[in-house]
């Protein structure tokens, strides 16, 4: 088989039994053929699209990674993150996400999200359980074509969550500020808690902010870019380079007020046109130039968005906040 061919197989094959006929024999000897590496002049982006389509197939076959706890089997790709593929795991009624970097690189980003996850839980106050995924397991597995291991989490599934990325999405002309308060308080306790847990998020951007719409819950995910406060982020998000406080690209100490820059820019851009003059000026005082001028304590800075809110909205009360379709 030449190196078109394979792609045009890997390309119309729906199901996994389209083309591992021999298992992993057929998958390892399609990788040898796809990979970008050997890939003839001119079509490497060809080659990693059809190897990472090859990739997603042969996952969804009937592969079983047993760990010291569990058994789980893997399913569908579930969601695409910044460094992994999320896949859905199984080990009997329990449910997860397996989330393996893709590039064996970038292994020490899926060991930190483990650290942190595991921290969160060890020394982070309980009743702020809900502000992150529970790291249900550490799953370490070879890929049998190439000989690799990579390691990562099985994370808690968060059912009836979306993304603040989404959010912005179904609300291209901004969130009511109203409706955008209680994620902002939200976002302020869920770093907070981390904060005291001796940890900064370090990628506060929309698709690793979750919420509830219904319930009105939030989830910071990715943990992967997390650092004790004083070290340096160790990656950032190109795409999003823009909304890093100066301190990450700068390649500077984090601190707790780097989050909050973070949030305050996250926050400010949700909302967009409909942010209100004072909100806008809570917004810019939480994003100085110099972290030792912004707010560094988020419960702290919680409490003074709260008198704010009261100042503007009046007591708070419950608003149903829907996703439009």
């Amino acid at each position: 088989m030449d190196f078109d061919e394979a792609v045009a197989l890997v390309e119309r094959a729906r199901t996994p039994a389209e083309i591992f006929v021999d298992g992993a024999t057929t998958y390892r000897g399609l990788v040898k053929i796809l990979h970008p590496d050997v890939a003839p002049a001119g079509r490497t982006a060809t080659a990693t699209a059809a190897l990472a389509r090859l990739g997603a197939l042969w996952a969804a076959t009937n592969l079983v990674i047993r760990t010291r706890r569990h058994r789980w089997a893997v399913g569908a790709d579930f969601a695409s993150g910044d460094i992994g593929t999320l896949r859905e795991v199984t080990d009997g009624p329990l449910r997860g996400l397996l989330k393996l970097p893709r590039d064996p690189a970038d292994g020490d980003l899926a060991r930190a999200e483990i650290d942190a996850l595991d921290r969160l839980c060890r020394r982070g106050e309980h009743r702020f359980r809900p502000y992150a995924p529970e790291l249900l397991d550490t799953v370490s597995h070879e890929d049998p074509a190439t000989g690799i291991r990579r390691t990562g989490p099985v994370l808690e599934r968060l059912n009836g969550f979306v993304s603040l990325a989404e959010v912005a999405r179904r609300y291209p002309g901004g969130v009511d500020p109203r409706d955008a308060a209680w994620m902002w308080r939200r976002l302020l306790v869920g770093l907070g808690w981390a904060h005291r847990a001796g940890l900064v998020h370090g990628a506060v951007l929309p698709e690793h902010v979750l919420i509830h719409p219904a319930e009105h819950g939030l989830a910071l995910v990715d943990w992967c870019y997390s650092v004790p406060p004083g070290q340096r982020i160790p990656a950032l998000v190109a795409r999003h380079r823009d909304a890093y406080p100066p301190e990450v690209p700068g390649r500077r100490p984090a601190t707790p007020a780097t989050d909050i820059y973070a949030a305050a820019e996250l926050m400010a851009r949700l909302i967009g046109p409909r942010l209100p003059p004072a909100l806008r000026r809570f917004a810019d005082g939480c994003r100085l130039e110099r972290p030792t001028m912004r707010p560094d304590d988020a419960w702290r800075l919680l409490a003074e968005l709260d008198d704010l809110l009261y100042d503007l909205y009046g007591p708070r009360r419950f608003r149903p906040f829907a996703m439009p379709a």
